[in-house]
C-alpha cells in the first residue's frame, strides 16, 4: 500500500515510482475488494467483439469490488509549465504500458501452440526464431532480450538454469551474473569452460523484477527448452538447481534430495543421463554448501572420462 504522497512530491518522483513499480511486476491497482483477474479476464476473452462495454448509468458510482480499472495517470510534462487540465494521452508505442496490451491469457491455448511451434523447428537456428516470433508468453513484452543460449552447440555437456536475470537480459547470454561467473570457475576446475559445454534456461525471458517464473510460465515455455535439448541430444544433461530439474522431469523432491544422484531424462528418442545440482546463484548465499557442489561436478568429471 502506498500512502498519500507530500505535497513536495512533483512529477518526476511520481515518474520514478511508478516505473520502479512497473519494474517489479506491478501491473494493477488494488481495490478495497478482492477481485478475481483470472476469472474476469475470461469473460472479457468471451465476450463478442462487437458486444459494447458496459458502462455506469450517469450519476451513479461503480459499486465496490468490481475491478474497474482506474483512470489514466496524466503526468504534466517536465519541460512545459503545469496547466489547470492535461487531455488525455495514449502511451507511446514503444513504452512498456503499451507492450502490455498485447498480453494474452495463459492456458492451455498457449501450451498447445508453444507445443506446436517448438515442433516445427528442424535445427536450433529455427528454434531461435520461432521463440523470437511466439507471442504466447507474457514475459516477452516486459523482458529486454530473448535469452536462448550460449556454449557450443556440439558439447557433450548441456546444462539447463531456471530463468535469466537483469544481467542476463542486458547481454541476451545466461549465467552471465555473479552466479555466472561462479559457475565458470566451478567449471574450470574439472577442465571445461564454455566453449566445451551448452547453457540454456526453462524460460529464456526475464520475468519482471527477477521474481520466480509462475508454474503456468513454466510450462508454456517448457516445449521449447525440451526441444533444444533434443537438437542438441547431449551426453550428459546437468540441472543447476530444482526448478529446471522439476520442470523437465516431473521430480517433486527438493533439490537437497535430488541432487548427486543420476538419472534418465527421455526425449522420445533416447534417454540422457541427467544429474542435478545446487544453482549457483544458492550457493552465493550459502557457501558451505559448495562441498556438495564439488561432488556433483566431480561425480560430471568421472562420466565423461569413462
Amino acid at each position: 500500500m502506498i500512502g498519500s504522497a507530500p505535497a513536495a512530491l512533483n512529477a518526476r518522483h511520481v515518474e520514478a515510482l511508478l516505473e520502479f513499480l512497473q519494474a517489479a511486476g506491478v501491473d494493477a491497482f488494488i481495490d478495497a475488494d478482492p477481485v478475481d483477474r483470472f476469472a474476469q479476464s475470461e469473460l472479457e476473452a468471451r465476450r463478442p467483439q462487437s458486444a459494447p462495454s458496459p458502462q455506469p448509468m450517469p450519476g451513479t458510482a461503480p459499486a465496490r469490488g468490481q475491478g474497474l480499472a482506474p483512470p489514466p495517470l496524466n503526468l504534466p510534462s517536465l519541460s512545459q509549465p503545469r496547466q489547470a487540465s492535461v487531455a488525455p494521452q495514449s502511451a507511446p508505442p514503444s513504452s512498456p504500458l503499451a507492450a502490455m496490451s498485447g498480453a494474452v491469457i495463459p492456458g492451455e491455448d498457449a501450451v498447445r501452440s508453444a507445443r506446436e511451434a517448438a515442433r516445427t523447428a528442424a535445427t536450433l537456428e529455427e528454434l531461435r526464431a520461432c521463440l523470437a516470433a511466439f507471442q504466447g508468453c507474457n514475459l516477452h513484452l516486459t523482458a529486454k532480450s530473448l535469452v536462448f543460449a550460449d556454449g557450443n552447440p556440439a558439447a557433450r555437456i548441456m546444462l539447463v538454469g531456471e530463468a535469466p536475470g537483469s544481467e542476463e537480459d542486458a547481454t541476451g547470454l545466461p549465467f552471465v551474473g555473479r552466479s555466472g561467473k561462479l559457475l565458470d570457475r566451478m567449471l574450470a576446475a574439472i577442465k571445461l569452460d564454455r566453449s566445451s559445454v551448452y547453457i540454456a534456461n526453462v524460460v529464456p525471458w526475464r520475468p519482471p523484477g527477477n521474481r520466480t517464473p509462475t508454474p503456468q510460465e513454466t510450462e508454456i515455455c517448457r516445449p521449447f527448452i525440451a526441444r533444444q535439448i533434443e537438437l542438441v541430444d547431449p551426453d550428459v544433461l546437468v540441472f543447476l538447481g530444482a526448478a529446471s530439474a522439476k520442470a523437465l522431469t516431473g521430480a517433486t523432491d527438493g533439490i537437497r534430495k535430488m541432487r548427486g544422484r543420476w538419472m534418465d531424462y527421455d526425449t522420445g528418442r533416447r534417454k540422457i543421463r541427467a544429474i542435478a545440482t545446487y544453482h549457483p546463484a544458492y550457493l552465493l548465499r550459502s557457501p558451505l554448501e559448495k562441498r556438495l557442489a564439488w561432488r556433483d561436478f566431480l561425480a560430471l568429471r568421472k562420466v565423461l572420462a569413462d
